[in-house]
């Protein structure tokens, strides 16, 4: 099965997650907007809903599929938030950040009274960090010093560029390191979110702990399985 195909099978399942009213969070990546365009046809044949954007990118497109919108501070409360991950682990935890979003995408998941991820099966891994690095964002001033603080912390981190060399910035204008565990992934995931989020000049780091609901992940047969953290 093509990746198109499976892609349009998972979105199609999250966005069934979605009830009547709901106020929405909407991820950001290729898996979440395999999702959204599933919601833009459950919109177009009449589900009304209010979406809010983690990103640029992800407004956009909800412009483009009349996927109503609205901003994190103009809700009261936000239902359920669906999204993509880089790697998800045995307790369901997960880390993102590979698409830049993941200050926004952790401030509307934090509002979120469930939390919904979305992957293919190749994320899930016995221990975040095997897999990919870890994104942290920091702020710009003196990002030598805060990388050198981060990589005091046993983690090499490198500065995430665009294609001509200059520095990505995320949609708060920010830097993004991405940090390499140790050979065997993270050790200590909950002590190393703690001292990332201690280090000035960090603005947010890319672990997602204890924050999942419920994570779908699609084989390459299209077959959906659910993990629960209760059951992980």
């Amino acid at each position: 099965m093509d990746s198109s195909e499976l892609l349009r099978r998972i979105g199609e399942r999250a966005a069934a997650e979605v009830q009547e009213g709901a106020i929405v969070g909407l991820g950001t990546g290729s898996t979440a907007e395999a999702m959204l365009l599933a919601l833009g046809e459950r919109v177009k044949a009449g589900l009304t809903l209010t979406g809010v954007a983690t990103s640029h990118r992800t407004r956009d497109l909800c412009r483009e599929l009349r996927i109503p919108v609205a901003d994190l501070d103009d809700v009261e409360r936000v239902d359920l938030c669906i999204d993509g991950a880089d790697e998800i682990d045995p307790h369901v935890n997960v880390v993102k950040g590979r698409g830049g979003a993941l200050l926004f995408e952790k401030l509307v998941a934090r509002q979120a009274d469930r939390y919904v991820i979305i992957a293919s099966h190749e994320k899930l891994v016995p221990k975040l960090g095997v897999r990919l690095p870890l994104p942290v964002e920091i702020v710009p001033l003196g990002w030598r010093r805060t990388s050198a603080l981060i990589a005091d912390l046993g983690v090499t981190p490198v500065l995430r560029t665009n294609a001509d060399g200059s520095p990505y910035l995320t949609d708060g204008g920010h830097y993004i390191l991405d940090c390499t565990a140790p050979d065997g992934g993270f050790a200590d995931v909950e002590a190393l979110a703690e001292a990332l989020k201690l280090t000035t000049g960090v603005v947010e780091h890319g672990f997602f702990l204890d924050m999942v609901d419920l994570a779908l992940t699609i084989d390459g047969t299209g077959a959906i399985t659910e993990h629960h953290p209760a059951t992980a």
